[in-house]
């Protein structure tokens, strides 16, 4: 009976985060409809999937931090008066921004180079474009974060469950209006876009600097820093790939917005189920409730099934809604979509629920914080496992 109970509850709290990601089909409406601007420059597609997990990395390390925080005691549901981790935590993202934009850029242009003719000089455009980017999302998403997570904690709901799948839709959505919107600036015929990029940029640039130099002898902030450094550099290849298929899909589907329109709730779906199997990992490791142990699988097969069956549902939700924004929803369409969306989720959910369990055990039996790496991890993979399942099923199905 209890486990019928975890995996209920675990269905029904992770259908009501999921549902956030409805506004995922937003952003890729966004994204569907200003094709134009995101064909402006071959490096415009390819850097949009790596955007989106630069903030997933930085949004995942807060949420899981901030959730486990809250369930132990180390965080307070509360901006003012809170704890010192807390505000650590808070300075450590702000230095983790810059250094995944600088990563996430350097590492863009030597996948271009042989990709789509990158030059050195494309750096500078790139890093000014992410960076920017970054730096309006930071302000913005990070206390929309704290605040669902407080509130949530308030309200008698698991932050483990709710809190990233809320937040990566909301920064999904909004991380692509600001890019979007720096894009726009950037090609503006005159300086004056140009002025707010820089502005943005060093904003970031010297907020990171004084952080890192007022807080270099706080254990618990260098800590953080060392670890979710490690994580960056993986990501930051990783993504990277998922930038390479996303455009390799693009040459593949043409104008066919549908699936521009799924794609950012996809890889925000996927990401949440393994954040939810992570999260409550994490916190049943931190509490002494699980078994370090990758056999233990089976004491957590409740909550792993209930996050899965919750994301098929969301994926033939996605459909029904791409289909009727885009004006071509008929029957035939509609099962051959679902179908194809329902594949990319069996291929890519299966590796996301497999790599989420191993980082929580894994890292926790070798001493580490996993909050500093299974969110991180999952959600940049999550990203490109998703597109590269994409493209797998597209090839099977078309």
């Amino acid at each position: 009976m209890v486990g019928r109970e975890r995996f209920f509850g675990t269905l029904k709290q992770a259908l009501a985060a999921y549902a956030f990601n409805i506004c995922g089909v937003f952003a890729g409406t966004v994204v569907a409809f200003q094709l134009g601007l995101f064909s402006m420059a071959p490096w415009v597609i390819a850097v949009y999937p790596g955007i989106i997990s630069a903030r997933g990395v930085i949004g995942g390390l807060l949420s899981g931090r901030l959730s486990t925080g809250l369930h132990v005691g180390t965080v307070r549901p509360r901006f003012l008066g809170n704890t010192r981790s807390f505000y650590l935590l808070f300075k450590a993202v702000v230095v983790l921004t810059l250094e995944t934009s600088v990563a996430m850029s350097l590492v863009a242009v030597v996948f271009g180079a042989f990709l789509w003719g990158a030059k050195v000089t494309d750096l500078f455009t790139i890093l000014g474009v992410i960076v920017a980017t970054m730096t309006l999302a930071l302000i913005v998403i990070s206390p929309l974060t704290m605040i669902v997570s407080f509130l949530s904690f308030k309200h008698g709901l698991d932050p483990d469950i709710i809190l990233y799948p809320v937040e990566s839709t909301i920064s999904d959505v909004l991380i692509t209006l600001c890019y979007v919107s720096i894009l726009s600036l950037y090609f503006l015929p005159s300086a004056f876009g140009l002025y707010i990029i820089v502005l943005l940029c060093l904003i970031l640039t010297i907020s990171a600097l004084y952080f890192s130099y007022r807080n270099l002898k706080e254990r618990e902030f260098v800590k953080t820093l060392k670890e979710s450094f490690l994580t960056l550099i993986f990501v930051a290849f990783i993504v990277n790939v998922t930038g390479s298929v996303l455009g390799k899909i693009s040459e593949a589907i043409g104008g066919r917005r549908e699936i521009y329109t799924v794609y950012p709730a996809l890889i925000d779906t996927v990401g949440d189920v393994g954040a939810v199997i992570g999260s409550t990992a994490t916190t049943k490791l931190a509490l002494g409730t699980l078994k370090p142990s990758l056999s233990a699988v089976g004491s957590h097969i409740h909550e792993i099934i209930g996050a899965w069956i919750a994301s098929v549902i969301m994926f033939i939700i996605y459909s029904t809604l791409s289909l009727l924004i885009q004006g071509v929803f008929t029957l035939n369409v509609f099962v051959k979509f679902t179908t194809f969306l329902l594949t990319a989720n069996v291929l890519a959910a299966s590796f996301i629920i497999a790599i989420s369990w191993a980082v929580s055990i894994i890292t926790f039996q070798r001493g580490l914080d996993p909050d500093n790496f299974v969110i991180p991890i999952e959600s940049s993979m999550a990203d490109s496992m998703t597109t590269i399942s994409l493209f797998i099923a597209l090839a099977l199905i078309g």
